[in-house]
């Protein structure tokens, strides 16, 4: 796998890639976001990574009533070796709504399982349009040793926000930038290691990559896309959702 979101064909129904729902994020028609964080036992995420989330989607998604969260315990019934079909099953299976079935919301899905994906250096995925997961026991894996720097908190927060990240079409998911910012060599990814985006945040060996803080910003070259994509400067293809 190249990188750390999904866009193959989806037959089970129309669930989207990541970005397909971009234009649902950042405009006010949709007044509300929630969401989901379904969670196996001893993998929820810490509250310090979703209140940098929703930091973070607040500065760009135009939700006047606001953006929420939903915790719930569950047991996904699958371990290890996940793959991109699973994760998607899982995500059907345990959502309380589809991301756009209750009008005036847009829900999207986090999933946080034990076990690894497929790929066992990949920290997080995104399989579709709403739906994300997050690898515990791989994030705890890439926490280097002992009073090193990054912790493995702060990989989870720069991975949530990465993969929602993906969610909202970054890199040049379902549109085409103006700038000259994906790595070519990891298409879907930022060129530049100060991005949240940067290529080397999907990965078990970000420590070897990225010394000092880590990055869990989106850098302006992102925010510019998002601002494009919002106010109709940049062409957006592949959407669930128009206003």
């Amino acid at each position: 796998m190249s990188g750390c979101f999904e866009d193959s064909v989806i037959t089970l129904e129309d669930r989207g890639r990541p970005g397909g729902l971009v234009v649902a994020c950042l405009s006010p028609s949709i007044p509300k976001m929630v969401l989901e964080i379904d969670y196996e036992e001893g993998y929820r995420p810490h509250q310090d990574s979703i209140d940098l989330l929703k930091t973070r989607l607040l500065q760009v998604c135009d939700k006047p009533e606001g953006i929420t969260f939903e915790f719930s315990q569950v047991d996904f019934g699958k371990s290890n070796s996940l793959t991109a079909d699973d994760i998607r099953e899982m995500g059907s299976a345990f959502r309380e709504h589809p991301p756009l079935a209750v009008e005036g919301e847009l829900r999207w899905h986090v999933l946080f399982p034990e076990g690894t994906y497929q790929d066992d250096s990949v920290l997080g995925v995104a399989v579709d349009a709403s739906t994300v997961a997050l690898f515990g026991d791989s994030i705890e894996e890439a926490e280097p040793p002992i009073f090193a720097r990054p912790s493995a908190d702060e990989i989870e927060k720069a991975v949530l926000v990465h993969e929602i990240g993906h969610l909202l079409g970054l890199v040049n998911l379902v549109y085409q930038s103006p700038v000259d910012h994906e790595d070519p060599e990891h298409p879907g990814h930022s060129n530049n290691e100060d991005s949240v985006m940067y290529w080397a945040v999907e990965t078990i060996g970000i420590a070897q990559f990225i010394s000092g803080t880590l990055p869990n910003e989106f850098d302006q070259d992102d925010l510019n896309d998002l601002a494009g994509i919002s106010d109709g400067t940049i062409e957006v293809k592949h959407q669930l959702y128009q206003t």
